[in-house]
């Protein structure tokens, strides 16, 4: 049957939920688990480095787009692994996988079956390194004190059975003198899958616990920053009540200034707090999924995570919440202070328009003044010239009396220059308008 044009990424959405799959682990196993830090550029970096080792032991090395991928080096062969490689958006996952576990599974790591100088060059920086141990169950109880002392430097253990009790895990959280911690998994009844899936479990939860816990330090050094901003804006908001005028264009600058740092500080640590409540939220879904069963006098590793990483998220939580209500609080401080500030300019600006106001009447009474003495300035000089016309006129015998001509001239003088100023003033107003 022929079906409908493709969508162009149904085949890559389809085959997204199938990608990474967990491994599936024998019962007895050694495990080598690395989680480190890098930006998403490096993976190109990381795939280079894989491609390294494959080539060194003739094995079909990554696709240039790929982010998981799964090679068996030295298969059928003594010292035989399996990597498994994923890259996530922050921190990429080494996997190493050696069958057998020994009387000692800790004495021969499976990492410790690859080249030294190739592990040593991973790029990133480490953040989590675990040995494991898968073991098969002999039926006998664990003595949670003897496994500590033997294995783990005799520190407290966190364990429980898990998966409906098909399996048990104990673990201590510590990072050991080899640069290491440690994590054991008894495996009662559990399939290859499932047993690849409990370990998934418990070393996602140890990798999104540490991821969780980078925003601790940063929540730790902003308080003292928080403290200090806090005082300022309470400050500033206390004296914003009684300022006088003349005061308010320096608070508005101080309150700038402070919201510019707060919002520094809000931008450059917004992803960290809200990825480590993505990786808590993670963290929370990993425990309930391995349907931890209680061993006696033995904390489980949903108790371990609510009495130490529970505090630590919400320290980092309430970090975050002040920083945001902080920013809020300061914007709405200079956005009323800036109201007051543009009021208090519109005031003088009003007062200023009605002061320009009262010296344009003044300027338009003194023009008018002045352009009434130069009426009169002027037609005394025209009369003038007119008194003499008349008396040039008499004196070549023509019968006209000067004085009388200059008085009866007088009123069209006048008349004629006050009409022809008066016509001067409307053009100037009406070119002014245009």
């Amino acid at each position: 049957m022929k079906l409908p044009v493709n969508h162009k990424l149904r085949q890559e959405l389809n085959d997204e939920v199938h990608a990474r799959p967990p491994p599936a682990l024998s019962a007895s196993c050694r495990i080598s688990f690395l989680a480190l830090l890098s930006e998403p550029k490096s993976r190109t970096a990381e795939r280079a480095h894989i491609a390294v080792l494959c080539e060194r032991f003739g094995v079909v090395s990554p696709l240039a787009s790929a982010n998981h991928f799964k090679a068996e080096i030295l298969k059928g062969q003594p010292g035989a692994v399996t990597l498994h490689w994923e890259r996530h958006t922050e921190f990429a996952r080494y996997m190493v996988i050696a069958e057998g576990a020994g009387d000692d599974p800790f004495a021969k790591s499976a990492l410790s079956h690859l080249p030294e100088d190739w592990v040593a060059a991973i790029p990133g920086k480490l953040l989590v390194a675990t040995h494991i141990a898968v073991l098969p169950d002999t039926g006998e109880p664990i003595d949670p004190d003897r496994l500590s002392a033997r294995y783990f430097s005799g520190h407290v253990l966190v364990g429980a059975d898990v998966g409906a009790e098909a399996g048990t895990a104990f673990a201590d959280f510590r990072i050991l003198s080899d640069g290491f911690s440690r994590l054991m998994v008894w495996n009662k009844s559990m399939t290859p899958r499932q047993s690849g899936r409990t370990v998934q479990r418990l070393i996602e939860l140890d990798s999104y616990r540490m991821m969780t816990l980078l925003a601790l330090p940063i929540a730790r050094g902003l308080s003292p920053f928080l403290s200090q901003c806090e005082r300022e804006l309470a400050e500033i908001t206390g004296r914003m009540t009684d300022a006088p005028v003349e005061e308010e264009p320096q608070l508005l600058q101080r309150l700038t200034k402070l919201e510019a740092e707060i919002q520094s500080r809000h931008a450059d640590n917004h992803f960290r707090f809200s990825a480590a409540s993505a990786y808590h939220d993670l963290v929370e879904r990993r425990i309930a999924e391995l349907r931890e069963g209680r061993l006696h006098g033995v904390q489980t590793f949903g108790e371990f995570t609510e009495r130490r990483l529970v505090p630590a998220v919400n320290t980092c939580r309430s970090v975050a919440g002040q920083l945001e209500g902080l920013s809020e609080r300061v914007a709405r401080a200079t956005q009323s202070l800036s109201t007051r500030t543009a009021i208090t300019r519109e005031r003088q600006n009003q007062a200023l328009l009605e002061t320009m106001a009262r010296r344009a009447k003044m300027q338009l009474r003194l023009q008018q003044t002045v352009e009434g003495l130069s009426v009169a300035a002027i037609s005394y000089y025209v009369v003038g010239l007119i008194g003499y016309g008349a008396k040039g006129f008499k004196a070549v015998g023509l019968p006209l009396e000067p004085d009388l001509v200059m008085a009866l001239s007088i009123p069209f003088v006048i008349g004629f220059l006050a009409y022809g100023l008066q016509r001067i003033r409307g053009r100037l107003k009406l070119g002014s308008e245009e």
